[in-house]
């Protein structure tokens, strides 16, 4: 069996199958099954400011919903505050307790003072690193892209100055360039990136005219975008690399490794298959390398890459035209 351990933002993996942040990395005895499984590190389910945020004013509302009744319920109920995120920390260090691979924390939080204090409580509990979720929705006509940019960077220095972790930068793909920014965050102190954050996005039911909320699975398809990135970045950044969304097998680790990648982050698949996919995924992963003659993954990482490729377009081309062109040259050398 060839070597297929791994290496990301400092943390020893011993292989590169990751468990990305979800409802499967939300309990504990899941957890351990994963673990069990095969995979080489989990993200715990995001702790979400917004979530806190709004249970604190459900609280709060249920609290004083009946003061209007009767003068006398105004001490109906003892002064209670919500908790903040001490019942999710509380989690999250019960999981770091419960397995041996390096559980990694999800924040995603939204004021600049709270991710400061969200990341150092999560560094408290015990994690091996910490996983930013940066990304932003269009909200505004007057919040330009360059202010994002510099408010998420501005609250990377500072969790980087707060906290002494592995930190990994998970982004979206919707900025102007995501490359500049990524060297950026690369300076600043981000010691890995994820690619690429998975944004709810809204549907609409013709027939009842309503809005819908669909959460829906990736596709296979969806990993050609990360593909894309780790082959641009691979050994143009100093931070590792990890990919996500359309990671289903184990062709598709290969792939990604292939490109550049240190480490993918399975979800889908996962849900789809069950976490013993994850075994099927390894075997096949490792049959892969002992048919090419690889010993590790080392042997591989980014011999597709943009960096080792003759073609310094296969990984800027962004319409058919150049495709077109190439199809017709080597039509005309076959024909000659």
């Amino acid at each position: 069996m060839p070597d297929l351990k791994s290496r990301l933002m400092g943390l020893e993996l011993k292989n590169p199958l990751i468990a990305g942040a979800s409802g499967l990395t939300a309990d504990v005895e899941t957890i351990k099954r994963l673990e069990a499984a095969g995979a080489a590190a989990i993200v715990t389910k995001s702790l979400f400011e917004e979530q806190i945020d709004l249970e604190r004013a459900k609280l709060e509302a249920d609290l004083h919903k009946n003061e209007n009744l009767h003068p006398e319920m105004l001490t109906l109920f003892p002064n209670i505050e919500h908790a903040g995120p001490q019942e999710h920390i509380m989690w999250v260090r019960r999981s770091v307790q419960a397995v041996s691979i390096p559980v990694i924390a999800s924040l995603n939080a939204v004021r600049e003072d709270t991710w400061v204090e969200y990341a150092g409580k999560l560094a408290e509990a015990g994690v091996a690193a910490l996983e930013l979720n940066f990304y932003a929705s269009p909200r505004s006509f007057e919040t330009s892209g360059a202010k994002i940019e510099e408010e998420q960077l501005r609250i990377l220095t500072k969790v980087r100055k707060t906290v002494d972790l592995p930190l990994c930068v998970k982004l979206s793909p919707f900025y102007a360039n995501p490359l500049h920014l990524i060297q950026c965050m690369d300076e600043a102190g981000a010691d890995a990136f994820v690619l690429f954050n998975r944004l709810f996005q809204p549907d609409i039911d013709a027939a009842k005219q309503e809005h819908v909320f669909p959460l829906g699975f990736s596709a296979k398809t969806d990993n050609r975008l990360p593909l894309r990135f780790a082959g641009l970045l691979y050994d143009s950044v100093k931070g590792g690399i990890c990919a996500g969304g359309g990671v289903f097998d184990g062709e598709d680790v290969v792939k990604m490794i292939l490109a550049g990648a240190d480490a993918v982050q399975m979800v889908s698949a996962l849900y789809k298959n069950g976490v013993d996919h994850l075994g099927t995924v390894l075997r096949d992963v490792g049959g892969w390398m002992d048919e090419g003659g690889y010993g590790s993954l080392s042997d591989f990482r980014g011999k597709m890459s943009r960096a080792r490729s003759t073609d310094p377009w296969i990984y800027t081309r962004s319409q058919y035209a150049k495709l077109l062109l190439q199809a017709g040259d080597k039509l005309m050398r076959d024909i000659t």
